[in-house]
């Protein structure tokens, strides 16, 4: 069965599985009916996190460590519950913003500078190299393993191997394809790649299944569940040291919380991870649901990571299969082909979820904060003379992709053999934490520079590289083995491994330690040394005061100069083609009250504002700033003009929010006051109706009760079966009567403000059914047939469910007491509708009169009693349920005609 046919048929098959999903996603979106708009989607979207290190490294790191491989995982969960302060800001501002990438962020922030756009590119593409070499090296190791089953043989050094016969070389050209495929289709990257996104969600969900699968069969295969498994480890002796927590890890405590840190910062700003939740989010409320549902995932995944190291060494106890692949191999020792072929699949999901995601967020920022900025200076290449630039921009891209995993297959070459698997992650983990401080410091401190910017990623970087990188270089050959041991030119204290003296940690430990003391120390010194320029400066005020801005005005106060609506138009067509240009111009002139193109647009600050923003989302935000300069002639901005136009906007903020804060009050003092005034003057005109009915509605079973009562005492000859039927009458009543006096009540505890009201997030699709099956026995007994139409999805309301159900019934009761039996007929219709719920109930009864429905409709408005006017009904039920309706925030109402039955509606905020 397992056999290279079959293992690459199976392969292409389940790629060409997520192509359609990412097909049917893609058209789901066109149609207005995006699949990714789900907050579940999101969070499983984010478990691109977890990639071939995860699904196999993992494994390999416990077998060594022990416990060691959970600061991994601790990190992101602790730093994902501080997300709603931290990743909100940077959703908000990046969605105003239009941002296209990690490095258009902090290029954005910092002036918008190709300088450090370029920087940031330039770190991320060699920092994520050795973590694409990892994907490919796990699809590699694990084909050429699955491919030699029944025999467990590990594969040949790819150093040994050429080119035209290395799996992985073959590997990296088919994801360049299939990314290309995926990310490339659409040009402006502040879109959303909602077939990719749909796509890594499902990853996630096979990777998951996958290493479930192979968890639950060594744990309960295998052995006989975890206390069997753990007790056989405890009785070896070099497994025993790893049950205990840190004695067992390389490093102690120094490691767990440099990984621990580490890892944090991964989750943020590793490309993939800044692309799917900040570029690709469509709801910062989604927000919401990731906050617990990703650290369950990453717990659930985790699982079975200890009961597999521990497996696969006892089942191999001489070492000769590497603990990167117990994953894989235990379940071929044991002949289970279809487990170890779910777990290549398993495998191949979290290592091409990764490539995908990290090539299309690396070929953004190579081709708009790299490559583009550097094409525009160009004069000789004269781009601003091209009437169509977008073939350029996908080509550049596309480009982009083929060239690094290329790259990533040569750092494969050159140093992967060097690392195990998690070692190799950590070397990326450790390059994406330079962009820590220059992200984080820049969405709260508004004194940080660029210069500051600058200085601290070069510092960082450098430290990365000398300590991480080179040290990887050497092992695999290609740079003297001296340098390790003695340093270059012989200086021990410049040892890469044991910088200036420090020995004793473990070599992430050793590099983190050292490149955040530069990277920090240089950003914040530097920054601290001058003071940012007037661009600079305006950006800090985007960017940290985010949530106090108008987000239509908050770029343009800044601009003053003069512009051409045909030149900005024909600018902006040459990156969007003319149908983007079109909707961009209608989307601006619609905020203006205009219609474009018949109204004539003016090229204010807020057009060329406008612009900008939109070329950001082609090209990133340095090159839209290098074309808006190109068509525009723009008056410089003094520091002092700057700082002016801050304190002005910083009072009208102040004074906006007071002034709103006021009115509001006002208005609210305003409406209690006319609501106790018409409550006044209604009281003594309601008071006597309302005397009157309920006087009425209680004489009626009285008087029944008592002569028929008298009946039965007078006449006590009469036949049982008389008897019976008076007796059933005087219960009927009695009935009547304890339901109108519990209605009169309910209604007085209502209108005194003392009944008890407990809101909760109700679903109203559970009210109907309880509701329906409540009554059904009602309606057997008089044959109606009830009709409910309620939509699968539906917002929850903010009310009391025991209250909604009381107005439920109350409502069903009544459409069922004037159906004719054997041929009623009730419809229950729920539906959205102005930003809430709309309940209808719909009865196939006699109807109400037009003018009697008038002085119906006005008696329920006022009093309540909308159904008065029919026979054998108080209308106090329907009283309450207006009272009820209306104390969440409701509006309840009846529309009838003669013959043609009644419909009662109520709506809910939602």
């Amino acid at each position: 069965m397992l056999q290279g046919p079959v293992i690459i048929l199976t392969s292409f098959a389940y790629l060409g599985l997520l192509f359609a999903i990412a097909f049917y996603a893609d058209k789901r979106a066109d149609a207005g009916r995006p699949v990714i708009a789900n907050a579940y989607v999101y969070s499983l979207s984010l478990a691109v996190y977890a990639t071939a290190w995860t699904f196999y490294g993992s494994v390999g790191r416990a077998a060594s460590d022990g416990v060691g491989f959970l600061p991994i995982y601790i990190g992101p969960t602790l730093m994902i519950a501080l997300w709603w302060l931290v990743m909100r800001k940077i959703l908000r501002i990046s969605k105003q913003n239009r941002i296209t990438s990690l490095a258009d962020f902090v290029a954005s922030r910092y002036g918008k500078s190709a300088l450090i756009g370029g920087l940031v590119t330039v770190i991320a593409v060699i920092g994520i190299l050795p973590y694409i070499s990892l994907q490919l090296k796990a699809i590699s190791s694990s084909y050429s393993i699955l491919v030699q089953y029944p025999q467990i043989t590990m594969p040949a050094a790819a150093a040994g191997t050429s080119i035209a016969s290395d799996t992985a070389f073959w590997i990296a050209l088919i994801l360049a394809a299939f990314t290309i495929a995926f990310g490339t289709r659409h040009l402006d990257a502040a879109e959303h790649h909602q077939g990719m996104v749909a796509a890594i969600a499902f990853e996630s969900l096979v990777k998951l299944l996958a290493f479930l699968a192979v968890g639950v069969f060594v744990t309960f295969g295998l052995y006989h569940g975890f206390g069997d498994l753990f007790a056989r480890a405890a009785a070896e002796p070099k497994l025993a040291a790893m049950l205990t927590p840190l004695e067992g890890v390389a490093g102690g405590y120094a490691s767990w919380v440099w990984l621990t840190i580490l890892s944090m910062m991964a989750i943020m700003f590793l490309p993939r991870q800044f692309q799917v939740t900040v570029i690709e989010n469509l709801d910062e409320r989604h927000l919401n649901k990731a906050i617990w549902l990703f650290p369950l995932y990453m717990l659930a995944i985790n699982v079975f990571v200890l009961p597999i190291a521990f497996g696969g060494l006892l089942h191999f106890p001489d070492g000769a299969v590497d603990a990167d692949t117990f994953v894989l191999t235990l379940p071929m020792a044991e002949k289970q082909e279809a487990l170890a072929l779910l777990v290549f699949i398993g495998g191949l999901s979290a290592a091409t979820g990764m490539v995908i995601v990290e090539t299309i967020a690396l070929s953004t920022m190579v081709c708009n904060d790299l490559v583009m900025p550097v094409l525009l200076r160009l004069r000789a290449l004269r781009l601003n003379e091209r009437a169509d630039l977008t073939g350029l921009l996908l080509g550049i891209r596309r480009g982009a992709i083929v060239l690094i995993l290329l790259l990533g297959y040569l750092y494969f070459k050159l140093a992967g053999e060097a690392y195990a698997l998690v070692s190799i992650g950590l070397i990326s983990f450790a390059a994406v934490a330079q962009f820590a401080p220059v992200v984080l410091g820049g969405i709260f401190w508004k004194g940080a520079t660029r210069r500051g910017a600058a200085a601290g990623l070069v510092a960082g970087f450098a430290v990365w590289f000398y300590t991480l990188l080179l040290p990887a270089l050497a092992r695999s050959g290609w740079l003297p083995a001296g340098i390790l041991e003695h340093g270059p030119w012989g200086i021990g204290l410049l040892r890469p491994l044991e910088l200036f003296g420090l020995a004793g940690l473990d070599q992430i430990t050793h590099a983190m330690i050292w490149s955040m003391l530069a990277n920090i120390g240089a950003y914040v010194g530097v920054s601290l040394l001058a003071s940012p320029g007037a661009e600079e400066a305006r950006q800090a005020s985007v960017f940290v005061d985010v949530f106090r801005q108008n987000p239509d005005t908050r770029g343009a106060r800044f601009w003053r100069g003069t512009a051409s609506v045909p030149d900005l138009y024909n600018m902006l067509a040459r990156f969007l083609g003319a149908a983007g240009a079109d909707a961009s111009f209608r989307d601006h002139a619609a905020i203006k009250g205009r219609q474009w193109p018949r109204d004539a647009l003016e090229a204010d600050a807020e057009l060329v504002h406008h612009v900008e923003v939109q070329l950001a989302g082609a090209i990133g935000a340095a090159s839209a700033r290098i074309m808006i300069a190109s068509v525009v002639k723009e008056e410089a901005l003094s520091i002092e003009e700057v700082r002016e136009i801050l304190d002005e906007a910083s009072q009208v903020v102040v004074y906006s929010h007071r002034l709103e804060q006021k009115s509001r009050e006002l208005e609210a003092a305003t409406a209690e006051l006319r609501q106790a005034n018409e409550r006044l003057t209604e009281l003594d005109r309601l008071k006597d109706d309302f005397v009157s009915t309920i006087t009425h509605e209680l004489r009626t079973p009285l008087t029944s009760i008592r002569a028929f009562t008298q009946i039965l005492l007078e006449n006590p000859q009469v036949e049982l079966e008389q008897r019976r039927k008076f007796l059933g009458i005087i219960t009927k009543e009695t009935e009547r009567l304890t339901r109108l006096i519990n209605q009169v009540l309910d209604l007085s505890k209502i209108e005194s403000g003392k009944a008890e009201w407990h809101e909760s997030a109700v679903d109203m699709r559970e009210v109907v059914a309880d509701t329906v099956t409540g009554m059904s026995q009602v309606f057997e007994e008089r044959e109606i047939k009830v009709d409910t139409s309620v939509p699968e999805r539906l917002k929850p309301v903010k009310a009391d469910v025991d209250r909604m159900i009381q107005v439920m019934l109350n409502l069903l009761s009544n459409a069922a007491k004037f159906c004719e039996p054997g041929r009623g007929r009730i419809e229950i219709a729920v539906s959205e509708h102005g930003g809430g719920l709309r309940i209808d109930v719909r009865d196939n009864g006699p109807g109400i009169d037009p003018d009697d429905q008038k002085v119906i409709f006005d008696k329920f408005r006022q009093v309540g009693d909308t159904l008065t006017a029919k026979p054998h009904g108080s209308g106090l039920g329907l009283h309450i349920s207006r009272q009820i309706v209306e104390h969440f925030g409701g509006r309840m109402w009846v529309e009838s005609a003669p013959g043609q039955g009644a419909c009662f509606s109520f709506t809910l905020p939602t």
